[in-house]
């Protein structure tokens, strides 16, 4: 199984943390970083091949990235977006596209998360997103549709029969091998401003992705100062 973690975007909403470096970069805690956290715990899971997508800073995250992977002997790959600033992670994926021809752990890079969330969600059987039965459905953020036993559509504007998900999946190459050709043609069809999602959700019915739940454990992005300010208290404590 590889990896993929989307690190292409500027990070604005998290200025003036990001002014001069990628979003992943920002430090949570004495010496961890997201990025940092997020590998340590891909580690430990035996997931050594990891690809990240880069854009904004993207000289820095591949400097610090190589740094981090050689001291937990796992293998970085990196995909630069040179459009990152006009693209949304849809288009990164698909410049990553021959990478990714494997089962797949798919999450964003500012994504915080219990570590016994990973191993668990590696141990469950089938594609899975990750969400939460007992939080509250946001605003804002992603949401999955569940019909029966499977997702239907993930969106921010989804909101019957739906759960708050996280952009934290685990994915058999069958089920993902029809999305990333949907992203592809998404892309390739001049599409890359959407999220990798709207493609996901042309294709839902061909697509056996479960929800897995995942209660009121930690897991959430990283998408402004107060989500930040949060983080860190909870980690901090």
């Amino acid at each position: 199984m590889k990896a993929l973690i989307l690190n292409s975007g500027m990070g604005s909403r998290l200025m003036p943390l990001t002014k001069d470096k990628p979003k992943c970069m920002t430090q949570l805690c004495e010496n961890e970083t997201i990025l940092s956290m997020q590998l340590k715990s891909l580690s430990l899971c035996g997931i050594k091949d990891i690809v990240i997508t880069t854009g904004y800073e993207a000289e820095k995250l591949m400097k610090y990235g190589s740094e981090l992977a050689h001291q937990l002997g796992v293998s970085v790959r990196f995909v630069f977006n040179d459009l990152f600033d006009s693209t949304n992670y849809i288009y990164s994926v698909y410049l990553a596209e021959k990478y990714l021809h494997d089962d797949l752990l798919l999450l964003h890079g500012d994504l915080v998360f219990d570590p016994t969330i990973l191993q668990s969600l590696l141990r469950a059987d089938g594609s899975r997103m990750v969400v939460s039965s007992t939080a509250a459905l946001p605003e804002k953020d992603f949401k999955a549709q569940i019909m029966g036993d499977r997702i239907k559509s993930i969106g921010i504007d989804v909101f019957e029969s739906a759960m708050a998900a996280q952009p934290l999946y685990k994915l058999v190459l069958d089920d993902w091998i029809i999305w990333l050709k949907e992203i592809v043609k998404f892309c390739e069809d001049g599409s890359r401003s959407c999220y990798a999602e709207n493609a996901f959700n042309i294709i839902s019915d061909s697509c056996n992705l479960l929800p897995y739940d995942i209660m009121g454990l930690l897991c959430m992005e990283i998408d402004n100062l107060t989500d930040y300010k949060y983080i860190k208290q909870v980690l901090n404590k």
